[in-house]
């Protein structure tokens, strides 16, 4: 339970009773937000950050699917999940084509343990990419509603401009409270409208320039596996303490603590050796997994060119034969050299015998 408590005397709501569709507001194509209430009156006390489970009626038997709701405690007579339909659903895709105001439908919750009332901090920092970005709408609606001047850097990664959710009402609350800076990344921007804001793929340097006390701050992350796997490297390599960073997935969050998942991540250790072979010098050399493949080159003698250091010109891409590396590179290689086996040597750095063509 949250710990802003419904008007004393009205009842708060359990899932024994069936949600009611008051709403539907389009976002971005295919999708919608849709608002609930209880036909009895009740009111909604939940965590921001917790999720609902709806049961979709879809044609063959009902459908059990989980949505993080988009709607904050603070503003009780109401519930809102944001669904995103992707090619494959069935279940959202029925909710946009077919649920429509009036219609009731069954859910199970609020429930799930990625909420801030669990971590709380001066300063927080929101980074979500896509749909990811439910969670963090929650948490700054209630930060806001608090009345009291929030601590936020809300970032948020999307393809394109028009496909920010919740843009113009983020953009509303920031423009009345200085605490809220928002930060919004895109891959591209949108045919014949021009965009002065990040683009690219969120890297580290993009975090130093948004969020020059990212060290500082409570982090909270949400999106799709390899956008957190990306956020969770970049941190890792600040040194930030990742005791402070909380993510919730697209798959179904457990509801107790023993059920949620561990990051199993890989992390250079400088108290453990590796070994590199550059097979067409026929050397091998002798290193510990926290140097680079392109300072253990440099101190056996050969020549990898090579720009900023930094993971960002791609100047030392090179071919990996074998082995495993950490690499946190800030947009220097695309994901086809990655999946292709290339590395930016730079920062990259072995993890046990790796080979590479140098």
């Amino acid at each position: 339970m949250s710990d802003a408590s419904p008007i004393q005397g009205t009842a708060v709501w359990t899932d024994d009773e069936l949600l009611e569709c008051v709403s539907i507001i389009p976002e971005i194509p295919n999708t919608k937000t849709i608002s609930f209430r209880a036909p009895s009156g009740a009111l909604f006390d939940y965590l921001t950050g917790q999720f609902l489970t709806l049961e979709i009626p879809v044609p063959g038997g009902p459908l059990h699917r989980t949505y993080t709701i988009s709607s904050s405690p603070s503003r009780p007579r109401s519930i809102s999940v944001t669904v995103k339909a992707q090619d494959n659903s069935i279940g959202t895709r029925w909710m946009l084509d077919n649920l429509e105001p009036g219609m009731k439908v069954k859910a199970i919750g609020p429930a799930g343990l990625f909420s801030m009332v669990h971590h709380p901090a001066d300063k927080y920092l929101f980074i979500s990419a896509g749909s990811g970005i439910t969670p963090m709408m929650s948490m700054t609606t209630w930060l806001f509603d608090l009345g009291t001047e929030p601590d936020i850097v809300f970032i948020n990664c999307a393809r394109r401009p028009s496909e920010i959710i919740f843009r113009e009402r983020l953009e509303h609350m920031a423009s009345r409270v200085p605490g809220i800076d928002l930060k919004f990344v895109v891959n591209g921007p949108d045919r014949y409208r021009p965009w002065t804001g990040y683009q690219g793929h969120f890297n580290q340097l993009m975090l130093g320039l948004m969020a020059p006390d990212y060290l500082d701050r409570e982090v909270f992350c949400c999106g799709p596996e390899p956008f957190m796997q990306s956020v969770r490297d970049a941190l890792q390599g600040l040194g930030f303490d990742m005791d402070r960073y909380h993510q919730e997935s697209f798959h179904a969050p457990g509801s107790v603590a023993t059920e949620q998942p561990e990051a199993d991540d890989v992390v250079p250790d400088e108290d453990t050796g590796a070994e590199i072979r550059f097979a067409r010098s026929n050397v091998t050399a002798k290193c510990i997994e926290t140097d680079t493949v392109l300072a253990t080159a440099r101190a056996s003698g050969l020549n990898i060119p090579s720009g900023c250091t930094f993971g960002v010109c791609g100047t030392c891409k090179i071919k990996k034969r074998k082995g495993e590396v950490h690499m946190v590179h800030n947009g220097g290689i695309s994901e086809d050299d990655i999946a292709n086996g290339y590395i930016l040597a730079c920062c990259s750095h072995p993890i046990g015998k790796v080979e590479v063509e140098v």
